[in-house]
């Protein structure tokens, strides 16, 4: 496999956060998805459910075990959990706050519209289940990230490729390189990762047959495509990261 072109940008070192919160969400969901039902939940259904392989559930429930949710059953027959289980309420600490505070502003100012409402969404559901004694420590943190001049436009919808990663849908645009020539290209979009103040894509592009970044402010007519992808083997996000190692 060749090695991973555009700009030379290296992510092996950039923990991948976002993919991160996305399956912490999932979890939380799963847990709630299996409780609520009285019978055995097979894994199909919950794959089918939250869109994921049937892999990624197996996956998901033994990683819930072994932290201690009481999820029994096992792969081929069902799931079924204790429905006097309730998930532990949120807890941080000082430094927690401050991280959370520091990152949600963050994606305010360096992100577009949508995005930055979800931020605002979530810093208020935080502020409702800290305990009156961390409130106070949410207002008073002294970390921010204000909107700078020299950000890189976005010329194509930040949120519209967000979702395109999510639901797994291959996207089309113009590419325009540092000459200014334009190409079509067909990608499957995998993550996407900030290194302000320009946003790039990172992708499995079909012309190149090859993993290949692309930089927000040089993508045109980006448009999602009638086409959706599973994963497959040597074109995930885990494979590229682990390209990217192996090129250090």
């Amino acid at each position: 496999m060749s090695g991973v072109c555009q700009d030379n940008v290296d992510f092996t070192n950039t923990p991948p956060y976002n993919r991160w919160m996305r399956r912490a969400d999932r979890l939380f969901k799963i847990v709630n998805f299996i409780k609520s039902r009285r019978r055995a939940v097979t894994a199909q259904r919950i794959a089918n459910e939250f869109e994921i392989c049937e892999r990624t559930v197996y996956r998901d429930i033994r990683d819930l075990m072994d932290s201690g949710v009481p999820i029994y059953g096992e792969a081929g027959v069902g799931y079924i959990m204790d429905h006097s289980y309730n998930l532990p309420a949120l807890n941080f600490d000082i430094e927690e706050i401050e991280a959370l505070v520091l990152g949600l502003s963050m994606v305010q100012s360096w992100t577009d519209n949508d995005f930055s409402k979800s931020a605002r969404r979530a810093m208020e559901k935080i502020k409702i289940a800290l305990p009156p004694s961390l409130k106070d420590s949410l207002e008073e943190t002294a970390l921010l990230s204000p909107p700078s001049h020299v950000r890189e436009p976005i010329t194509v919808n930040f949120s519209d490729i967000r979702r395109c990663i999510r639901r797994r849908q291959k996207i089309t645009f113009m590419y325009a390189d540092e000459q200014q020539r334009q190409t079509q290209r067909t990608v499957r979009p995998l993550g996407l990762a900030f290194f302000g103040p320009t946003w790039l894509l990172i992708s499995w592009c079909e012309l190149r047959k090859d993993f290949r970044n692309f930089r927000l402010d040089r993508m045109i007519e980006c448009q999602a495509a009638d086409i959706a992808f599973d994963d497959e083997a040597g074109k995930t996000l885990d494979d590229y990261l682990k390209t990217m190692a192996c090129t250090k």
